[in-house]
């Protein structure tokens, strides 16, 4: 019996076929691009997330934070501000330096490994076990667990950790990284950061980690939102964070609020969150004391939550009743994990670190918080001459032959510095200038804007008698999306001169303000300026820019307005 080969076109048209296994590449897509289910440990799985293991089945889930820049000793892109103007005592501003502790794997930067949440209690348990939960907490609430079934167990698992002491986090966080590291087990640690083939391990995360996360980390930076007092609009709170207006002093599990932008959850609110760093007044500087930590908690009124939040948790706290010490434990503080690695790795490494520091310290370094401003570099240079001149007249006093030869040094130092007076007070007076011009742009955009939004409305009314000057309409509407676009660009140009100007010593700022205001300037010039004038003495205060708001205030001060002054009659 013969078998006739036929085509499988001939059987099924060809564009069918295709039609058929394109579907189904469809379909297997979807189910492929489909995030894993919700667990107790990750309720809100997203793309990104990067899950560690735990024993009884539990896990960890981290996320990674960019950090631009591929050098390890530092990059301009990474310097920061970080504190609140407007905030508590010790949130004074601080310009820092963020870091990463892996390389990214394309090699343009760096990362920071940070929970996704904060700690539970399930995952105490999956690491330490329920009896070392009941010995160490001061949440009756715990003493209910072995009680507890179904749903009820689940959310009470799902809290934050809480109510134990701060070396109970770190016996926990020991226990875990001998897990992890087990030499038994070496597929446990398969999925942990590594650099120059070294796993990361698990600790708390800095105060500078979490108060870059918190505000937004790289995308907040490049959309200018960063230095806002929240990551999100005021308004949102309760969508982002659990209060003292919406939780009443209760903890909720993790993952019931929305992500930031990195998604990360409850950075701010739940629970406060411990730091791996001493508290300090100023982070960097003063009298050493408890624990930091961050966040406020569902004890924190709406009001006073911020990014830049910080508090001391007293480690070891007297209690004045009893005239005694004990470890603090507190019901509204927690902690979130982070993956860390140390600074030195291999010999190799070292010697690669020590051949790119000379490189750092004569180049980029400058660039780096240790000057009197961020990017005022001639301002650095001024304030490192200064430096030098108790230097001089000791070694004048000590060596009284080099006292001629070193009043001379004296003299050239006192030109350099003339010299670099007079470059801060003309950049000063330039980035003045600049900012009126944006500013001049953006007033003269809005005034055509407002007669524009006049003009569309007639030829909306006019389109509605007759289809004819519906051509009009939609020429009014492109004009004005152009003019709003240009506005826009004028509002950055404005709020990135402001920030720049703002790092200058407020006599050079005056005396930019006072050789600008020498010229005859036209009214709405002179308009713009007063403008500016009160825009940068909030940025000096703050230390934040606020471009929505200042537009607001541009809008408001030339509605209406008329280029040329109203005569004066006698």
């Amino acid at each position: 019996m013969s078998i006739e080969y036929r085509p499988l076109q001939a059987i099924w048209p060809l564009s069918r076929w295709l039609g058929f296994w394109l579907g189904l590449c469809l379909i297997a897509s979807q189910v492929l691009a489909e995030p894993p289910p919700p667990t107790p440990d990750n309720p809100k799985p997203a793309e990104g997330d990067v899950v560690i293991d735990l024993p009884n089945g539990s896990q960890l889930v981290f996320r990674r934070i960019a950090v631009l820049g591929p050098s390890f000793w530092g990059d301009p892109q990474r310097v920061i501000q970080i504190g609140d103007a407007s905030g508590g005592i010790f949130e004074g501003l601080q310009r820092i330096q963020i870091s990463g502790s892996f390389p990214s794997g394309d090699g343009t930067g760096w990362e920071i490994w940070l929970g996704k949440y904060e700690l539970t209690r399930g995952q105490y348990i999956a690491v330490m076990g329920l009896e070392r939960l009941l010995a160490v907490s001061a949440d009756p609430e715990d003493q209910k667990l072995p009680t507890l079934e179904g749903r009820a167990r689940r959310e009470a698992l799902m809290r934050p950790l809480a109510s134990v002491s701060y070396q109970d986090i770190q016996d926990f966080i020991r226990a875990l990284n001998q897990w992890l590291f087990d030499p038994a087990h070496p597929e446990r640690m398969a999925r942990l950061p590594t650099e120059e083939g070294v796993p990361g391990f698990i600790r708390l995360p800095t105060e500078e980690e979490l108060e870059y996360a918190t505000r937004g980390g790289q995308p907040a930076l490049a959309a200018g939102t960063f230095d806002d007092r929240l990551p999100f609009a005021a308004a949102r709170i309760d969508e982002y964070a659990w209060h003292l207006g919406n939780a009443k002093h209760q903890l909720r599990p993790i993952g019931l609020r929305q992500p930031n932008g990195l998604g990360l959850h409850d950075l701010i609110g739940n629970a406060q969150e411990m730091t791996t760093g001493i508290f300090r007044p100023e982070i960097w500087q003063g009298k050493p004391g408890g624990v930091a930590v961050r966040g406020g908690s569902v004890s924190t009124p709406p009001a006073e939550l911020r990014s830049s939040l910080r508090a001391e948790f007293d480690v070891y706290a007297w209690k004045p009743d009893e005239r005694r010490i004990e470890e603090r434990r507190s019901y509204n503080t927690g902690a979130r994990l982070a993956i860390g690695s140390n600074v030195v790795l291999t010999t190799a490494q070292r010697k690669a670190l020590e051949d790119e520091y000379l490189a750092y310290r004569n180049e980029t370094r400058r660039a780096m918080p240790v000057g009197r401003t961020l990017d005022n570099l001639v301002a650095q240079a001024s304030g490192q001459l200064g430096t030098v001149d108790p230097i001089i007249e000791r070694l004048m006093a000590d060596n009284p032959a080099l006292r001629e030869p070193l009043q001379r040094v004296q003299i050239y130092m006192d030109r350099a510095r003339e010299r670099l007076e007079l470059a801060q007070r003309e950049s000063a007076r330039s980035l003045a200038q600049d900012a009126a011009r944006n500013g001049v742009n953006l007033s003269v955009y809005l005034s055509r804007l407002e007669r524009l939004a006049a003009t569309l409305e007639s030829a909306r009314t006019l389109a509605e008698l007759s289809t004819r000057y519906q051509d009009q309409v939609e020429a009014v509407e492109r004009s004005i999306r152009e003019l709003e676009t240009a506005a826009r660009e004028q509002v950055q140009g404005y709020r990135d001169k402001i920030a720049k100007l703002g790092e200058y010593e407020p006599d050079y700022i005056a005396q930019a303000f006072a050789a600008l205001g020498e010229r005859d300037l036209p009214v709405r010039e002179r308009a713009v300026m007063e403008l500016l004038a009160v825009h940068l003495e909030e940025f000096a205060e703050r230390r934040r820019a606020e471009p929505e708001r200042w537009l607001e205030d541009f809008r408001r001060r030339f509605q209406d307005f008329q280029d040329q002054a109203p005569e004066s009659h006698p």
